[in-house]
């Protein structure tokens, strides 16, 4: 027996009271079989949307989706989505129905569903309705249309992702009827809005079994990334490097932590190769200035998928600097420091070392040690407080206001050469010692 929410069986038992059938329905019902914790509670009834208002007339009610016949209720602050039974008609727009029929049928509800786990309801008194062999499915762990695939993805092509997305969070196998189906009408997403895609993208990538995803749906992801076709299969003919571009890549995302901003880093950190690549006279493949241009390729990207500016920025950064050569050395590591901040400097450090933990086996344990010694030099550096910024400097702009230094040019040109004085160790980050060199570079630039 599944325990539900008091404010959901209270739902549930005043649209019995009044007469009507109630279940839970859709993911919520598929989240409490797996043990898990549903986001969202949505409810499904023979009740009319008129109908359901009046049940609820003494609570605050949304009727934005009352086309549809949704009406949403909301219970002690939190929203609730309760549905008339319907029948879907026509999806010109691949998005939503053109229209829906009203219906006094659970099972002619569950039917226009997309997923066999997605179309099972659930009530606290009868238990579990499964039309659709939802519940073997979660056993089995099987995505399976309901129905005829071709026309659940011609309904809204959305549902294409949505597979892909259940499989790379869940780890389930999309059945071999619907996988192909999916492979027949990826197309379909052109007709999809980007906001959509992006939506369903994020979730997908940051899947425990993406990888699994990836590799197999490849040509999914290049309906609307065209730009990964050139990866694939394209071998790097370097030491370095055991699988091609498009293998390497994926490796690296799926050893990456679930994060988005690390998982999109190494989903495009590489997407450049395939244009930079050259052969040296010895017949190594090289990709001289890659970072760089993946970097402007991922802008471009994100910025046609309608990524946040703070996302694409964050993600830029650490593309363009997922390959720098870098020693557990004061200068070198504090003048990253510098640039990129500590957060950037945690968040790179990862996408290193999910980038050597992808390269060929006979270097990953030397690129591996070294990596962790540049982390633990950085965290001394941060440990001691140590300055890498000019704001880290003793010394301020209101200091040498004091001194008779007036704001502009000749204080900026100050303060960053006692900066570099204090990065190279040629002087302490000492107020005093530091007033004395500005007085001495005052001197020399006057």
């Amino acid at each position: 027996m599944i325990e539900l929410p008091k404010d959901v069986k209270t739902l549930i038992n005043t649209l019995e009271n009044e007469g009507y059938e109630a279940y839970l329905v859709g993911g919520c019902v598929r989240d409490l079989l797996l043990g898990m914790s549903p986001h969202d509670w949505d409810i499904t009834t023979d009740a009319l949307p008129e109908e359901i208002i009046d049940c609820f007339s003494d609570k605050t009610i949304v009727k934005s989706g009352l086309k549809y016949g949704t009406v949403m209720v909301v219970e002690n602050g939190i929203a609730y989505e309760i549905t008339t039974f319907r029948i879907d008609q026509g999806y010109s727009d691949r998005r939503r129905p053109d229209a829906v029929l009203f219906t006094a049928c659970l099972q002619d509800d569950l039917s226009r569903r997309d997923f066999s786990i997605n179309a099972m309801a659930y009530h606290p008194k009868v238990g579990l309705i499964d039309y659709f062999g939802g519940e073997d499915d979660l056993q089995n762990k099987i995505i399976r249309c309901i129905g005829n695939a071709d026309d659940r993805f011609n309904e809204d092509a959305l549902r294409i992702l949505r597979a892909l997305r259940f499989a790379s969070v869940l780890g389930f196998e999309i059945e071999e009827t619907t996988s192909k189906s999916i492979d027949r009408n990826k197309d379909l997403l052109k007709d999809i809005a980007i906001e959509r895609i992006n939506i369903e993208f994020c979730k997908l990538i940051c899947g425990g079994h993406v990888k699994e995803v990836l590799l197999n749906y490849a040509d999914v992801f290049a309906v609307f990334i065209p730009e990964i076709w050139p990866m694939f299969g394209f071998e790097q003919n370097s030491p370095h490097h055991y699988l091609n571009v498009w293998e390497h890549t994926v490796e690296t995302v799926a050893q990456t932590p679930e994060d988005l901003i690390l998982r999109l880093t190494l989903f495009f950190h590489d997407i450049a190769k395939p244009k930079c690549y050259f052969e040296s006279e010895d017949g190594f493949g090289h990709f001289c200035g890659h970072p760089k241009y993946s970097e402007n390729m991922a802008y471009e990207i994100m910025k046609r998928m309608k990524f946040d500016n703070k996302t694409i920025e964050i993600v830029g950064e650490l593309v363009r600097y997922h390959d720098i050569k870098i020693e557990a050395e004061g200068k070198q590591v504090k003048r990253l420091l510098g640039k990129i901040g500590e957060e950037r400097f945690r968040q790179l450090i990862l996408v290193k070392r999910a980038d050597i933990s992808s390269q060929s086996p006979q270097f990953r344990e030397e690129r591996l040690e070294k990596l962790n010694d540049l982390l633990q030099f950085a965290e001394g550096i941060l440990a001691e407080e140590q300055c890498f910024q000019i704001k880290d400097l003793a010394i301020d702009g209101n200091d040498l206001l004091e001194m008779g230094i007036p704001q502009g040019i000749l204080m900026g040109k100050i303060l960053h050469q006692l900066f570099d004085q204090v990065l190279n160790d040629a002087v302490p980050n000492d107020k005093q010692t530091l007033l004395d060199a500005a007085k001495e570079i005052e001197q020399k630039l006057s």
